[in-house]
């Protein structure tokens, strides 16, 4: 019985050193996958319009009476949107997850103060941002830099990002922020005397394009934040994608859980911050004066 359990391990093993190995190898973003891409936002864009002008539920987690409860004993949920928040499209994937928070004993106010402090967000998010910064800001609109890493199949890709947020405010206790990448480009040998940025559209293709639509409620006693994360990304060989669909699958919704966990200790830190000091140094529209 040993052997031929030995012998199937093998078998994995080698697989995945191939689909590995396949994975690594270059690849190029077509314009049929950036339509495809386009396409796809907006039949996100339409649904968004169509939920707050047809009074639906504002929040994911209201269309079943469980959730919102889990979310508010302070379970962080997350799920695929659609099957497996996976689809094919030509020459690439697009995946699609969404998750909730709630943060008690806080306000709008408080919460944007640390979403907005694009600055410190290789504090809040690191190790996987290295470095960031605002760009321009005009009201509620954002643009943005961050330098980041992510680790797909035991390797380690630095990726730099141009990006722009949009905020609405529905009424005093709704809002709702789009934000989208405008330019992601690889960067090859980081830390190196060597480095140096790959054009857009090229590289290992492990991320294509970013999008995401974040929707804040100010209720029972704190702030419910709820995430969508849309990224395009290359195509998985048919081959391999039985055996690299469930690691997809769990970096996205192990990296949409952190996301969340640490926008909560963050904005709980920056309160606790704020209490030891006088509240007159916190400013609750920009950045805390520490």
């Amino acid at each position: 019985m040993l052997r031929p359990l030995k012998s199937s391990r093998r078998r994995l093993a080698i697989l995945v050193l191939l689909a590995v190995i396949t994975m690594s190898n270059a690849s190029a973003l077509k314009q049929e996958t950036l339509k495809a891409w386009d396409d796809y936002l907006r039949t996100v864009n339409l649904r968004l319009d169509r939920s707050l002008s047809t009074g639906d539920p504002f929040l994911w987690i209201e269309e079943k009476a469980s959730q919102g409860q889990r979310v508010r004993q302070g379970e962080i949920l997350i799920s695929p949107v659609g099957v497996s928040g996976l689809q094919k499209v030509h020459d690439g994937l697009i995946h699609d997850w969404i998750g909730a928070v709630f943060i008690p004993s806080v306000r709008m106010d408080e919460v944007f103060t640390v979403l907005h402090d694009y600055k410190r967000y290789k504090d809040f998010y690191k190790p996987t941002i290295i470095e960031s910064r605002l760009l321009v800001r005009t009201g509620e609109d954002y643009q943005f830099s961050m330098l980041g890493l992510k680790t797909v199949f035991f390797e380690t890709i630095v990726l730099e990002g141009q990006f722009e947020s949009h905020c609405s405010l529905l009424d005093g206790r709704r809002r709702y922020c789009i934000s989208y990448s405008t330019r992601v480009q690889e960067i090859k040998d980081y830390g190196q005397p060597s480095q140096y940025k790959l054009p857009m559209g090229e590289g290992h293709g492990y991320i294509w394009r970013l999008y995401s639509l974040t929707k804040f409620e100010e209720r029972d006693g704190g702030v419910y934040i709820e995430l969508e994360a849309i990224a395009l990304s290359r195509d998985i060989s048919a081959l391999f994608r039985w055996l690299t669909t469930p690691v997809v699958e769990r970096i996205s919704r192990d990296s949409m859980s952190t996301i969340l966990r640490r926008t909560r200790e963050a904005v709980r830190s920056n309160i606790a911050t704020c209490d030891r000091k006088d509240l007159r140094t916190c400013n609750l529209q920009g950045n805390p004066s520490l």
